[in-house]
C-alpha cells in the first residue's frame, strides 16, 4: 500500500539522519558555539533504523533511502548500517561533507552504497575555512576523488548559494563539475540556518544561477524529472548541473520525501512543525502495525507546501543539522 498524503502525493523517498553530530561547525547549519549533542543512548540503534526502514519499504513501497546527519560519517561503524539497508534492495545514497571520504568511500561502496552527495559551499580555501571553521578543503577535494575512484556514481556536489557569501563562485563550481566529472547541484538558500539570519534578499534564484552559468558555458534546454532539481546539460556535451529552487520555485506539489531524525522522530516535511516519536513506540514494544499507523497518520497531515517567504510561513524549531537533509 503506497504512503499517500491528503493531497494525493505518494511518498517513496526516506531520509534517515543517523547522528546529530558533525565534524564541521558550518555557519549555515550550526552556530559558532556548537549545539548540545544528544546522548548516545537517545539515538536510534542500527537495528532500530533497519526495522523502521524495512517496515516502510515492505509496507509502503519506499524505494529510495538517503543517509544524512549531522554528518553521517562520524557515526561509528557506518558501513555496517549501509550493509543492513543495502539488503532492502533500494536506491541507497548518502549525503556527507566529504572530509573523511578518503578513508571511508571504498568501505561504503563495498557495503552497498550506490550514490553520494557531497556538501561543499566554497572552492576557496580561506572562504571554506570561514564557512566551516575548519581548514580542511583539501580533505574534501580528496574525498571527492575517493568517491569517484570507489565507483559511487554519480557523485553530486551540493552547493547552497548565498548572496554576498559564495554567490561569486557559481561559475567556478560549474567549471569544477565539468573538469572533474561530477554533477553540481546549486541549492537556493533556505531558512534552516542555525543562527536564524536567513532573509529573502540572500537567496540567489534559479533564474540568476542559470543565467550566470550560461554566460560562460552555453546550455542545452533544461530537463525536468521527478527529481527536485531542474537539470541543464552543457551544449558541448561536457556534463550537466542542476538547481534546486526550494524557495523561488518550490517543488512541494511533487515532493515524495519523509524523514526520520537521529533520535527517532518521524517528520512528513523538512519544514514540519510536528513530529511523531517512533523511537518511543519501538522501545515500548509496539507492533509493526502500530508503527505503520503512526507513519500513516503523520503523512496524512502533511501540508500543501512550506510557504517560505509568505506571511503564514512557520520556521521549524530546529536547524538543518538537527533535522537531517
Amino acid at each position: 500500500m503506497p504512503l499517500v498524503d491528503g493531497f494525493g502525493r505518494v511518498h517513496r523517498d526516506l531520509r534517515i539522519s543517523v547522528t546529530d553530530r558533525c565534524n564541521f561547525r558550518c555557519t549555515y547549519c550550526m552556530p559558532a558555539d556548537g549545539l548540545e549533542w544528544l546522548p548516545r543512548e537517545h539515538l536510534l540503534t542500527f537495528e532500530e533504523i533497519e526495522r523502521i526502514a524495512a517496515l516502510l519499504v515492505h509496507r509502503f513501497g519506499i524505494n529510495s533511502i538517503r543517509l544524512t546527519g549531522g554528518e553521517p560519517t562520524v557515526r561509528a561503524n557506518l558501513p555496517v548500517l549501509v550493509e543492513k539497508l543495502a539488503g532492502l534492495e533500494v536506491d541507497l545514497a548518502l549525503t556527507t561533507n566529504g572530509a573523511t571520504l578518503g578513508l571511508l568511500a571504498q568501505k561504503l561502496a563495498d557495503a552497498g552504497l550506490r550514490r553520494i552527495n557531497i556538501s561543499l559551499d566554497s572552492l576557496q580555501p580561506s572562504r571554506f575555512s570561514q564557512l566551516t571553521r575548519r581548514n580542511e578543503l583539501h580533505r574534501v577535494l580528496d574525498g571527492i576523488q575517493a568517491a569517484l575512484a570507489a565507483g559511487l556514481e554519480p557523485v553530486k556536489i551540493n552547493v547552497v548559494v548565498m548572496r554576498g557569501i559564495n554567490s561569486d563562485e557559481v561559475v567556478d563550481f560549474a567549471r569544477f563539475g565539468r573538469e572533474h566529472g561530477v554533477e553540481v547541484r546549486f541549492i537556493e538558500f533556505m531558512p534552516l540556518d542555525a543562527d536564524e539570519s536567513w532573509s529573502y534578499d540572500k537567496v540567489v534564484s534559479l533564474q540568476e544561477i542559470v543565467e550566470t552559468v550560461a554566460s560562460v558555458f552555453p546550455l542545452a534546454p533544461p530537463e525536468r524529472s521527478h527529481s527536485p532539481a531542474e537539470v541543464w546539460h552543457y551544449a558541448d556535451g561536457q556534463g550537466s548541473f542542476g538547481v534546486i529552487a526550494s524557495v523561488t520555485d518550490a517543488f512541494c506539489g511533487s515532493c515524495d520525501r519523509v524523514r526520520l531524525t537521529a533520535e527517532g522522530m518521524f517528520r512528513n516535511c523538512l519544514f514540519a512543525t510536528d513530529e511523531h516519536d517512533l523511537k518511543a513506540l519501538l522501545r515500548s514494544g509496539a507492533s509493526d502495525d502500530a508503527i505503520a499507523a503512526a507513519v500513516s497518520e503523520s503523512v496524512s497531515q502533511k501540508w500543501a507546501g512550506h510557504a517560505i517567504n509568505q506571511v503564514h510561513f512557520i520556521r521549524p524549531g530546529r536547524s538543518m543539522s538537527q533535522i537531517g537533509g
